[in-house]
């Protein structure tokens, strides 16, 4: 390890004036029948207002189970926060009571879930359903809010949206009730615009199309947003800064053309490796070997060093610190700078 590149730092300092949203050092473990799965291990990450973070990692490594700590809708039990804070514009949401947190949750921090048919109640049209929080949580009379469902629907260019307000969600294409979610989320004119795996389930033309519409909603409307995602392909052209979970916890946080152009961590590297490349033929496709951790069995040091090529006796004995280089990004990894120089391993 390079001392003269790194040094110890926390995960996200906090600039004069504060962030918009900022997650410090949250711990969440789930209490169940076979013993507690530590599922969020000391999670720092901070948004500014008008930027995309990116939350990146394998099913499991604890992106979403993040994103519903700072919505407040963590089932509890069997989940338990045990220390941290999620603070919003500059309050604690984690020691509000719940009345207030819940007129911050939809109109200052509003999140779209992964699997919109799921989410989407079958039984009613999603015009009501979109109207619905309208008339419950804005005030809204039931013509005002049926403009506004218009309104919204045409925003997320569900074409002929008056028309389809009385549709049902299994009437809608993947694409069509996603942005369906996504008018839902929007209505009540959020701040913080959290996005679960928008893209699962769609296909890749249909994936580019609502991460354009992401896009531009989110600098037309001015928010801030936070796109959690597996696929390091979806978020390229789309966050300003990447922050990769590995076993409940951010093993690198960086400016996306940083990270893209020389990973800081060995996992962060594999998961560049494995994406398919049209200019490389004949050549067998990268793989992370193994599985990632069971949370209730999280392997000493540093979690990742089961699977790691660069694993030394260090890892195993020893956790790493959130060391930062000298670009600024941050990397959990006691030889982030020899990863880091090391392109072409």
């Amino acid at each position: 390890m390079t001392e003269s590149a790194v040094r110890p730092t926390p995960a996200s300092p906090t600039p004069p004036g504060g962030h918009l949203l900022e997650v410090r050092d949250l711990h969440v473990e789930f209490r169940t029948g076979e013993g507690v799965a530590k599922v969020i291990n000391g999670v720092s990450y901070h948004l500014d207002p008008g930027e995309t973070l990116a939350v990146l990692g394998e099913s499991g490594s604890g992106k979403s189970v993040t994103a519903q700590a700072v919505m407040g809708i963590l089932d509890t039990p069997p989940a338990v926060i045990r220390s941290g804070q999620i603070r919003y514009r500059g309050r604690d949401l984690l020691t509000l009571p719940e009345e207030q947190r819940r007129q911050v949750r939809g109109k200052e921090i509003a999140m779209i879930f992964q699997d919109a048919l799921s989410a989407l109640n079958p039984v009613f049209p999603v015009g009501w359903q979109i109207g619905e929080t309208l008339r419950h949580r804005a005030g809204m009379s039931r013509a005002d809010a049926r403009r506004r469902t218009v309104e919204l629907m045409d925003l997320v260019r569900i074409p002929g949206a008056a028309g389809r307000l009385g549709d049902h969600p299994h009437q809608f294409s993947g694409g069509m009730r996603q942005r369906v979610m996504i008018a839902m989320a929007l209505a009540l004119d959020p701040k913080v615009l959290i996005a679960d795996e928008p893209t699962t389930a769609l296909d890749v033309t249909v994936q580019a199309q609502i991460m354009d519409l992401l896009a531009d909603l989110r600098r037309d409307l001015d928010m801030a947003m936070i796109l959690i995602t597996h696929d390091l392909g979806v978020v390229a052209g789309v966050a300003d800064r990447i922050a990769v979970m590995y076993a409940g916890r951010i093993v690198e946080h960086a400016d996306v053309h940083a990270l893209y152009r020389a990973p800081a961590h060995p996992y962060t590297k594999g998961l560049l490796a494995s994406i398919p490349r049209l200019d490389v033929r004949g050549r067998e496709l990268a793989t992370i070997r193994g599985l990632p951790p069971n949370l209730m069995r999280i392997p000493t040091g540093c979690p990742f060093h089961p699977r790691c090529p660069y694993v030394q006796q260090v890892c195993v004995d020893v956790v790493p610190d959130d060391l930062v280089l000298a670009d600024g990004r941050t990397s959990a990894c006691h030889f982030a700078q020899e990863v880091h120089d090391d392109r072409a391993r």
